[in-house]
């Protein structure tokens, strides 16, 4: 299997976060939304954080300098086809109200009441659940999707990230 790694930020304005309308993908034929963010590049690996500003910047112009507190908040973890795919989540705050179009979608800005109204991802509506649930979590969650026993619903398995101090 191939590991796909991706960085995505989720930026607040007040009550609002910043999302991506996409109409079209190489992979679905119909409109879904999203954070900001994209694939690391080779030279990222090892610093997620670096392609989350820069896919920050590229998708809305919002700079480095306009972001407070960018904190990796969740690595969600699944299998796709080949893929195991491993994406790293960050989320942030910004007092820029406006954002640059991108190619990759239309941006806009959704009062946080209304994300989970939004045709988004499975295991993206996980996490944004489990973060309104979990508003003062300081630790990096793992969160795992896969299929139920009956093998008919995703299932999502959240685990905190914490050193254990043993060898």
């Amino acid at each position: 299997m191939e590991l796909r790694q991706m960085a995505t930020a989720f930026l607040f304005n007040q009550d609002k976060v910043l999302m991506m309308k996409k109409n079209l993908s190489r992979i679905f034929d119909f409109e879904f939304w999203s954070g900001l963010g994209g694939h690391l590049e080779p030279e990222e690996l090892n610093e997620p954080k670096g392609a989350c500003v820069r896919e920050i910047f590229e998708e809305s112009g919002i700079q480095e300098e306009e972001i407070e507190d960018l904190k990796l908040q969740y690595i969600l973890l699944r299998v796709k086809n080949d893929e195991i795919r491993q994406q790293f989540v960050y989320f942030g705050k910004t007092n820029r109200s406006d954002a640059v179009a991108s190619e990759e979608g239309e941006l806009y800005w959704i009062h946080k009441d209304e994300i989970l109204n939004l045709h988004v991802s499975r295991i993206i509506r996980f996490m944004i659940e489990h973060y309104f649930s979990n508003p003062d979590k300081t630790e990096v969650t793992i969160g795992t999707i896969s299929i139920d026993n009956n093998d008919e619903d995703p299932v999502i398995q959240w685990a905190e990230l914490r050193d254990p101090g043993v060898f």
